[in-house]
């Protein structure tokens, strides 16, 4: 039965256009922004697990670069304890060969030696990064590493810690050494084993914060492939199959076209009844 009244084939081929309309825009959406889901209308569950997720690649991206700025420092500190070490060592070697010798022998050691000090002293004044000093207090440094998702979403912190060197107390136990004074054998043995202390104090310096910056780097390293994986798996939820999408575009302008011709043909069913009053 035709109607001039009523149009069906033109209501159903306007439906039609329309919906192909509809998913085309939205094939063109996700071709132009790369995403799949780009918002809570597009499957809310993914969405909500994208965001949660891409917050935590972000606060895990901003720790690392913290961590960065510290291990710096801690290396600044390293390199200041082993160079510590080697002068330390100079100075040790320069107080034994005072053992036993005369007092003129002693006095020239001795001008060596507080060089080797105020050498010391440069050194540890130098070994700080941006202002951050790890080398005149031995107290407890913590650095926060990550963040940690309890059950519920509940956040909290991951830390590390490890111990500033008080490089300054052992440049000030090196510089009351006189071996000037020692004259006797046993105040120059005295003077030996407190160097020596001095130097092994130096070497547990250096080795603590060598310790430490490993395991600073350490933790950058899982970090980075943490945040990759994190990436990863947000945009394995979100991102299009740009090649599906592409073929899905094609397909829906082909629907786009046929859609449109029918719809013409269906406007034109009233015109073939009007030809019948002719």
């Amino acid at each position: 039965m035709s109607s001039i009244l009523t149009n069906h084939s033109a209501m159903t081929a306007l439906s039609t256009l329309r919906q192909i309309n509809n998913d085309l825009t939205e094939t063109q959406g996700r071709i132009s922004t790369g995403l799949k889901i780009a918002s809570g209308k597009d499957n809310a569950a993914y969405f909500s697990i994208s965001k949660t997720m891409a917050g935590d690649s972000g606060m895990f991206k901003a720790i690392d670069e913290t961590l960065t700025l510290q291990k710096n420092a801690v290396s600044t500190a390293r390199l200041g304890a082993e160079t510590l070490v080697e002068l330390a060592n100079d100075f040790v070697e320069r107080v034994a060969f005072a053992q036993g010798g005369t007092e003129e022998v002693r006095a020239d050691v001795q001008a060596e030696l507080d060089e080797l000090v105020a050498r010391m002293t440069t050194t540890i004044a130098q070994s700080t990064f941006n202002g951050t000093d790890y080398v005149n207090a031995a107290t407890t440094v913590t650095l926060v590493t990550g963040i940690s998702r309890a059950a519920g979403g509940t956040i909290s912190t991951t830390t590390m810690s490890f111990m500033q060197q008080d490089l300054g107390a052992i440049a000030s136990v090196m510089n009351a050494i006189n071996v000037t004074t020692a004259d006797s054998a046993g105040a120059q043995v005295a003077v030996l084993q407190q160097a020596e202390a001095q130097l092994s104090a130096a070497v547990a310096a250096a080795t603590s914060l060598g310790i430490a910056e490993r395991s600073i780097e350490t933790q950058k390293e899982f970090l980075a492939e943490l945040t990759d994986k994190l990436d990863s798996g947000i945009g394995s939820m979100i991102d299009a199959d740009m090649e599906q999408e592409a073929a899905r575009l094609q397909a829906q302008q082909v629907q786009q076209q046929l859609a449109t011709q029918s719809l013409s043909i269906a406007n034109s069913s009233p015109q073939n009844i009007l030809s019948l009053f002719q």
